[in-house]
């Protein structure tokens, strides 16, 4: 073995790097880098200072870790979290919900989960964020809550207006986002990561397994989902998706946020039991486990199978009436599927024949109309995305995921005001729901 396969070895041993996932030169470009600030003349020599120098170690995982990320990056996942994090916090008012951010980089990640939380109506008490990272260099980078444009390259950016401050070399951070986030130097890699702190509700791990090989990945699953609590959810990156089923964790079935909780026998059960009804099941071709049961956390969701409604004395037997909701909330989680996948524009096509196939049973596609407005809102068609929440609102005036969407698209329009009393009307609902 070569000394600078020595070297990649060593990297894959304490922060589970594989050195093949980032290109075969950018190990070698770091130790370049490091040998001519310690002035060593060839790798040999590099290795020996790599041992022998205090903190070294660091300074080489400093040259490799390049932070690559900014705010609201899958804003999807952060709207989702937003319903999520309100719906459990009007569910218990005692419950203080706590949030893991790793890798958290430079901040860009968990100063954007306390923004989504804060528009969502959560009281900036009833939560907490830990944010964690490997690089002293990017957590110092943090703690300044000072950014430049390249932070802010996902639109919209109504947020920049509500949260920061312009300055004459870039934006600082509202301190109200700072203080709710608490970050910590750590390792995914340390068995051991956070033991002394109870679990999480909500988990942020995204783009970093895609770095690890199989058994990194296996170990830093095993690491996340003790990191959640039983009920948490533990959210991923597009690509690590399919690991995460692999192991076990079930989808929560809410497109492009990629979240996953881990499995429940009852409602395995009663997965079953749905299942043993439907007269369709799900294609076969689709990778993505049949979604369950709306429960109360999380909130009701697009992608979820929409309940049956009693049939009116006229209609057809008890049974076709199941069965055609069934067949609906089948071809849901098919085209939520599509969505998962990146596939927008068939998705899209088939939410559209799904609605135009409902017949006088119009009232049951509220979250048919939800869901076609989440995958107009992921395209950026936001007047097509606004017309499909506004009449899965009118179908359904309690419908949540449509009230939170419809939100979040009119702050990106300006009208403030409008999405905070959407807010405060899905959040009069909840309470409702629980009493």
């Amino acid at each position: 073995m070569s000394t600078a396969e020595h070297i990649e070895a060593l990297l894959k041993a304490r922060i589970g790097l594989d050195a093949g996932s980032i290109g075969a030169g950018a190990v070698e470009r770091a130790v370049r880098e490091r040998s001519q600030a310690l002035q060593a003349p060839d790798t040999q020599a590099y290795w020996k200072l790599l041992h022998g120098t205090a903190d070294e170690m660091q300074a080489l995982i400093e040259a490799v870790v390049v932070p690559e990320t900014w705010f609201f990056r899958h804003r999807e996942a952060l709207l989702a979290l937003g319903r999520f994090a309100a719906e459990r916090a009007f569910a218990d008012p005692a419950r203080t919900l706590r949030v893991l951010s790793l890798p958290c980089s430079t901040g860009e990640e968990p100063y954007s989960i306390a923004m989504a939380m804060l528009d969502a109506g959560v009281p900036p008490g009833r939560f907490r964020i830990d944010a964690v990272d490997i690089s002293a260099r990017a957590l110092a980078r943090a703690r300044q809550g000072e950014y430049g444009a390249n932070a802010f390259r996902s639109a919209p950016l109504d947020f920049r207006d509500r949260y920061f401050t312009a300055t004459a070399t870039g934006y600082t951070l509202d301190p109200r986002v700072r203080a709710q986030v608490r970050l910590l130097q750590g390792n995914l890699v340390d068995p051991g990561l956070l033991a002394g702190e109870p679990p999480y509700d909500f988990v942020f791990c995204r783009n970093l397994l895609i770095y690890f090989d199989a058994a990194g990945q296996r170990r830093a699953v095993q690491t996340l989902t003790r990191l959640t609590m039983a009920d948490g959810l533990l959210f991923v990156g597009p690509a690590e998706a399919s690991l995460l089923t692999s192991q076990g964790l079930e989808s929560v079935g809410v497109p492009l946020t990629f979240a996953f909780r881990k499995p429940d026998p009852a409602r395995a059960a009663a997965m079953a039991a749905t299942a043993a009804t439907a007269v369709a099941a799900p294609s076969p071709a689709s990778s993505h486990p049949k979604p369950p049961q709306r429960m109360s956390a999380p909130p009701r969701l697009p992608r979820a199978p929409v309940p049956v409604r009693p049939a009116p004395a006229a209609a057809a037997p008890a049974a076709t009436a199941t069965a055609t909701g069934n067949d609906r909330a089948a071809a849901l989680a098919r085209i939520a599927g599509m969505a998962d996948r990146g596939e927008l524009e068939a998705a899209t096509a088939a939410c559209l024949k799904l609605i135009e196939g409902a017949g006088a049973d119009a009232e049951a596609d509220a979250d048919a109309f939800c869901m076609l407005g989440v995958l107009h809102d992921a395209a950026g068609r936001n007047a097509q995305a606004h017309a499909a929440y506004r009449k899965a609102l009118y179908l359904d005036p309690a419908h949540q995921e449509s009230l939170y969407h419809l939100a979040a698209l009119l702050d990106t329009e300006g009208d403030h005001d409008g999405a905070m009393r959407l807010r405060q009307r899905a959040q009069r609902h909840t309470r409702k729901h629980h009493g």
